[in-house]
């Protein structure tokens, strides 16, 4: 029987709701068909937003929303998305596709969905192929209250008051897509684009993000921070941190669907590189920034597999499987127990992308295995980090692709309760656990389930083969409870104590 310690008197930080954060990009169906229909679409929607989207993104309470990219955000021109439908240029989205981009998603609509939502917004600018007028200039159209060209062009266009613009990305994967830098040139022109993103409402600062490291580039890290560093640290809030799940290789990366134990071994192993990424660049970030007053945002993270068969391969649809809702477990909890460094997550993508939280075919729209367990993980959001630990072996089939069985998180929210989110990421065996209370007596316990075979998922015809379930089968004793946690399955317990 393994034991999980958990001392509730021992708090170990904040969790911020946007460790649970997300990201749509203009890349497929996310945003177009997933998100926004139009308002003249025979699909339910609100001002041109799906209606069933936007209640199951409420359902999980998102918090933050990464928009417009992504590969896009450095080819994106903000003002080709503003004014009359009609009259927005055309383009052709060169990174994903090749299919012709109306712009008749834009900054308006940007924000409508956000307010829909109820969540944060986070811009990403564009540095690769965009000027320093053009992204103060945006700033301004959004966030500026009073008489000036940019507010003047917002009201003209059918929005009186300003925005909240919460974060603002300066370039995305500028040492790839973002414009091939390198980091002392990227460091350099951070310095300078972000100067002209003005706080024109001082209760309200922009939190201003630098483009990170992609995965284990630590060369990167360290000179970006070295070239804006000497200049002092009241200028960046956030460095940002890319790293998917791949378990083959980029030429082939292995199917959504069709995978055997061995490569669903791999899958879990490749996720759990975040806990050495984020220690290794948060050591990084420690050189210069001590006090960890800058965030590590990781704004892209997430499974990234081969496109299912006979869709189009710049569009990047994947199915979703439990594998995936372990993946989600596995990762939610890292980002709880770094919450000292990481202060944003954002899973990449939203709908019909990648990773999705949810998929949809015409007028149907289904809740995937991972949309679940971002349902489970919600009741972390603004809660504190509370000492655990877990005892686990080891599982898998491939030496080299060994992992822990068990992975897992604490917290305990404002109303007192402690909330217990697990991952059990062996295929076939459950494992009996004693959670023990440190001085404390346990009062009452509830919980739910998501568990299934490694390739269970849901589809448009079957939209529930794969759903949160009660819990109960625990057992309370003083200061301790007792419960088993099936194979390949994510497990949250809320417990009340006396």
């Amino acid at each position: 029987m393994a034991k999980l310690y958990v001392n509730p008197k021992v708090k170990k930080g904040h969790l911020n709701p946007e460790l649970q954060g997300h990201f749509s990009e203009h890349l497929g169906r996310c945003i177009y068909e997933g998100i926004y229909v139009g308002e003249n679409s025979d699909i339910p929607n609100v001002n041109g937003m799906r209606t069933d989207v936007v209640e199951a993104l409420k359902e999980i309470h998102v918090p933050v929303l990464r928009w417009p990219g992504g590969c896009f955000a450095d080819e994106y021109h903000w003002k080709d998305g503003i004014g009359p439908k009609e009259g927005r240029k055309k383009m052709i989205n060169t990174h994903w596709g090749g299919v012709v981009e109306d712009n008749s998603f834009g900054t308006h609509e940007f924000m409508e969905l956000c307010r829909q939502v109820g969540c944060k917004t986070y811009i990403n600018g564009n540095v690769g192929s965009g000027t320093v007028q053009e992204m103060s200039e945006w700033v301004e159209y959004m966030t500026f209250e009073g008489v000036s060209p940019m507010a003047d062009l917002r009201k003209k266009n059918g929005h009186e008051e300003a925005w909240t613009v919460d974060y603002f990305g300066v370039g995305n994967e500028n040492w790839g897509c973002g414009g091939n830098m390198r980091p002392e040139y990227y460091g350099d022109l951070y310095r300078r684009y972000q100067t002209y993103i003005r706080n024109y409402d001082r209760e309200k600062p922009v939190y201003k993000i630098a483009c990170g490291a992609n995965a284990g580039d630590y060369h990167w890290t360290d000179k970006v921070l070295e070239t804006t560093f000497d200049h002092g640290r009241g200028f960046m809030n956030g460095l940002s941190l890319h790293y998917y799940t791949v378990p083959g290789d980029w030429g082939k990366k292995g199917s959504a669907l069709e995978f055997d134990e061995k490569e669903y071994y791999r899958t879990l192993k490749a996720t759990l590189k975040m806990e050495e990424l984020i220690k290794r660049h948060g050591a990084i970030m420690d050189q210069y920034d001590p006090e960890k007053k800058i965030g590590m945002v990781i704004d892209e993270w997430g499974t990234w597999y081969d496109v299912e068969p006979g869709t189009n391969p710049g569009f990047l649809y994947q199915q979703n499987t439990m594998r995936d809702a372990l993946v989600a477990g596995i990762n939610l909890n890292l980002f709880n127990k770094n919450c000292d460094r990481v202060k944003m997550a954002n899973i990449a993508q939203m709908v019909n992308v990648l990773q999705s939280v949810l998929l949809t075919d015409g007028k149907r729209m289904v809740k995937t295995p991972t949309w679940y367990a971002f349902h489970m993980y919600q009741v972390h959001q603004d809660a504190e980090l509370v000492e655990s630990f877990v005892e686990t072996r080891e599982v898998g089939q491939e030496e080299e692709n060994k992992v822990p069985n068990l992975t897992e998180s604490v917290s305990q929210s404002q109303d007192g309760k402690l909330h217990l989110t697990l991952t059990n990421l062996s295929l076939d065996e459950a494992e009996d656990i004693e959670s023990i209370f440190a001085d404390s007596q346990v009062k009452a316990v509830k919980g739910t389930v998501l568990t299934g075979k490694m390739q269970a998922h849901n589809t448009f015809d079957e939209p529930d083969q794969v759903h949160e379930e009660a819990f109960s089968a625990i057992t309370v004793k003083e200061d301790r409870i007792s419960f088993t946690i099936p194979a390949c399955s994510v497990l949250h317990l809320e417990v009340e104590l006396a």
